[in-house]
């Protein structure tokens, strides 16, 4: 399972989101699932970040983001994302799959 979260960072902005992003990703490898975590810049947009992590399961990120030290750290920084899907996994693993907004 893979989990993109896609960020838009103002340049002023840009030195307080990469310290709070790389404190998110110290934390995050510490979570019993995770396979990788990056933190990535768009080449074309300097605004535009991305949180990319594989995760054995669904249930190892969820559990991930648990816990105190996750809600302190890990979710004020996903609560910074651009609004949108950010969970995906092999179409088979999904099957058939409803909107979940409707």
């Amino acid at each position: 399972m893979i989990v993109i979260n896609r960020f838009r960072v103002h340049p002023a902005e840009r030195a307080g989101f990469e310290n709070q992003a790389q404190a998110a990703v110290d934390l995050l490898r510490t979570k019993p699932g995770l396979q990788s975590v990056d933190l990535v810049q768009n080449l074309d947009d300097e605004q535009l970040w991305a949180l990319v992590s594989r995760w054995e399961n669904v249930g190892s990120y969820r559990r991930a983001l648990g816990g105190f030290e996750s809600k302190m750290t890990i979710v004020p920084l996903l609560s910074l994302s651009i609004d949108e899907p950010s969970a995906y996994d092999d179409s088979e693993e999904v099957g058939f799959n409803l909107p979940r907004n409707v």
